[in-house]
């Protein structure tokens, strides 16, 4: 890291993100008591968050009308289908929600803040941009890219999460657009792609704390993002516009993400890192830290 960097990283303030946009579409009701009341479209969901410390808002009745809750699987009401569909207004997106084996619902709500500024990096940069989206999900950030003109590569390792953005991709009218949609192991891509000279203007990275590739490769945060960082500089434009590193119930702060962003990235543009969170209840309720820097 040269000094620029180094003083990028260290000396700037962390922010708190909140998602704007959704309208009606998602609202954090309340959380508290190792849980949190969420609205998905027309369903209300009671799931566990680790990060909710605090004694809930609402009284114990409001959290029982709940139309589906996750213990150890989820107990829903037979009102609630395997999918139904949601909007994000702003970038004009369709998607699919729904209660997925692991808790999770296809859809990380605080992570809109993110798509909002990958749309506009890519409609600023008045050139075309190709981006890798690495650990890629159900594509929400894939597909705001694309509807802002990018061309991406999408990385999963997991066949159910990629069938669920390419579903993703059709609803929103976006399945004619130039994504390529690979379920890889995201090192190996990187060091296959590197062997090739294929260099990405962007990179979005969204590591969990574990994993495993589609041929039983073992991820783990705090030993392997190092590596991969290293084959992801090898990778990225010499004039890049844009990168994006995110973790999600991993023990990373967001001065850690600063610092291993800015040794990757140009000594000009913008860095900022910090956290996600949504409000809801009188509470914030923190998501997980980030780091992002843009050339504009």
């Amino acid at each position: 890291m040269t000094e620029s960097a180094r003083g990028r990283a260290e000396g700037r303030d962390l922010a708190v993100l909140l998602p704007e946009g959704w309208q009606d579409e998602y609202r954090l009701l309340d959380s508290g008591a190792g849980r949190k009341l969420e609205r998905f479209g027309r369903y209300v969901l009671d799931r566990p968050e680790p990060n909710a410390l605090w004694r809930p808002g609402r009284p114990e009745a409001d959290w029982g009308e709940a139309d589906a809750r996750f213990d150890e699987g989820w107990s829903a009401g037979a009102a609630v289908p395997e999918h139904w569909e949601m909007r994000f207004p702003p970038l004009g997106l369709r998607f699919l929600a729904g209660c997925s084996p692991f808790r999770h619902t296809g859809v990380f709500p605080e992570q809109a803040a993110h798509w909002t500024w990958l749309a506009e990096r890519i409609a600023a940069a008045g050139r075309p941009a190709h981006v890798l989206v690495l650990f890629g999900y159900t594509g929400l950030a894939t597909l705001a890219l694309a509807g802002a003109g990018a061309r991406v590569t999408h990385v999963d390792a997991s066949r159910p999460a990629m069938a669920w953005a390419r579903r993703n991709a059709a609803v929103s009218g976006l399945d004619d657009r130039p994504i390529r949609w690979l379920i890889d192991d995201a090192l190996k891509l990187l060091r296959r792609d590197a062997r090739r000279g294929i260099r990405y203007d962007g990179i979005v990275m969204d590591p969990p704390a574990f994993g495993r590739g589609p041929s039983g490769e073992v991820w783990r945060f705090n030993t392997s993002l190092p590596p991969l960082l290293e084959a992801a500089a090898a990778v990225l434009a010499r004039d890049p516009l844009l990168l994006l590193l995110n973790a999600y119930a991993v023990p990373a702060s967001a001065t850690l993400l600063a610092n291993l962003v800015a040794d990757l990235v140009p000594d000009r543009g913008r860095l900022e890192a910090g956290e996600l969170a949504l409000e809801g209840g009188g509470r914030r309720l923190a998501t997980g830290p980030f780091a992002r820097w843009s050339a504009l």
